[in-house]
């Protein structure tokens, strides 16, 4: 990781926030890192999409947040549910297709779901969870609590239409929802400046008088300040928000990507402001924490990924005969054939 030489700005947050942020961007980066070797080396096959570079915008949304509220994404879906707490070991089982992971070898990289963690998955269908987001959001309003769901998409997916049917009945109904564009400039290889005349995403809000604005989520402080005035608007009834996460993955959209649409020269620029590396240089700078406390913290996370590939490795795959199980909830199902 490249070391960043930005000053330190003064200490906000309390020592626990700030080691939280810290191991949960590094237990995502390790993760990761790992994951991408193990599907080098064929352990992990199908679709991987990685999150390197991206992990402010999950750790510091959890942290604005409470346990109860909902989340939702595409199919970058590491992340999330480590940031949330879910078992890296059974994330790692479900990149292994074992029936041991979070969806029994089901799922694979595309699809992790924790219901624990109230982490309603990964999505395949560009877009498809933007609606389902709303549907979340509209159904703790309906129940009266004052939880909320946050949405996550690429910015690959702003082009769909239902994105906006979505943002208007949002508006409409004033649901608790906050809709976030990981936007990290290209899709899945095509710059935002070739597909979109709007290059400045946030403004689409504005179509719908959606409070909207943008983030440097490579900051794990700036991603928590938006993420708590949009929650703190959304539990006071008064609707949705649209963030625009400003953001770069530096690997490429998934494993399959040679990555020619960008110049190694603009990733390394990039590189010098590795979210990682921002608060372990904003922790140590402010005296927050000692190295020593923070090599402790590398540690634990690298044993914790060794030993969820070690479980991985060790698990079973499932059965052929559980391949229609967990697909409908009641087993007398009417309209399935024989």
């Amino acid at each position: 990781m490249a070391a960043t030489k930005e000053k330190a700005p003064k200490v906000k947050y309390s020592k626990e926030t700030y080691m939280y942020w810290y191991e949960s961007m590094f237990l995502q980066r390790k993760f990761e890192e790992k994951a991408g070797q193990l599907y080098g080396q064929q352990k992990i096959r199908g679709f991987c999409h990685l999150y390197i570079g991206q992990e402010a915008c999950s750790s510091g949304a959890v942290s604005a947040l409470t346990k109860d509220d909902k989340w939702i994404t595409a199919y970058r879906d590491h992340g999330h549910p480590l940031a949330l707490g879910t078992d890296p070991n059974k994330i790692m089982a479900e990149l292994y297709g074992k029936e041991t992971g979070t969806t029994k070898g089901k799922g694979g990289s595309m699809h992790i779901f924790d219901k624990e963690v109230n982490f309603i998955g990964g999505h395949g269908i560009v877009g498809a969870q933007i609606p389902l987001g709303a549907g979340i959001a509209f159904a703790e309003k309906y129940k009266g609590t004052q939880n909320l769901c946050m949405c996550y998409f690429g910015d690959g997916a702003v082009r769909q239409g239902a994105l906006h049917e979505a943002f208007n009945m949002a508006m409409t109904w004033k649901l608790p929802v906050i809709f976030i564009v990981e936007n990290n400039g290209y899709a899945m290889g095509t710059s935002v400046a070739r597909t979109s005349n709007v290059r400045e995403l946030y403004t689409i809000g504005e179509s719908y008088d959606m409070p909207a604005e943008p983030v440097d989520a490579m900051d794990v402080e700036m991603v928590h300040e938006a993420v708590k005035r949009a929650a703190d608007r959304a539990r006071a009834g008064e609707g949705p928000t649209f963030l625009e996460f400003k953001t770069y993955r530096f690997r490429g959209h998934s494993m399959s990507d040679p990555q020619k649409y960008r110049t190694k020269d603009e990733v390394e620029q990039w590189k010098m402001r590795d979210p990682v590396e921002l608060c372990r240089h904003r922790i140590l700078t402010n005296g927050i924490a000692t190295e020593a406390e923070l090599e402790e913290i590398d540690n634990r996370v690298k044993a914790k990924v060794e030993e969820a590939v070690k479980f991985a490795e060790e698990s079973p795959f499932p059965k052929a005969e559980t391949a229609f199980d967990d697909i409908y909830v009641q087993s007398d199902y009417p309209f399935l054939t024989e």
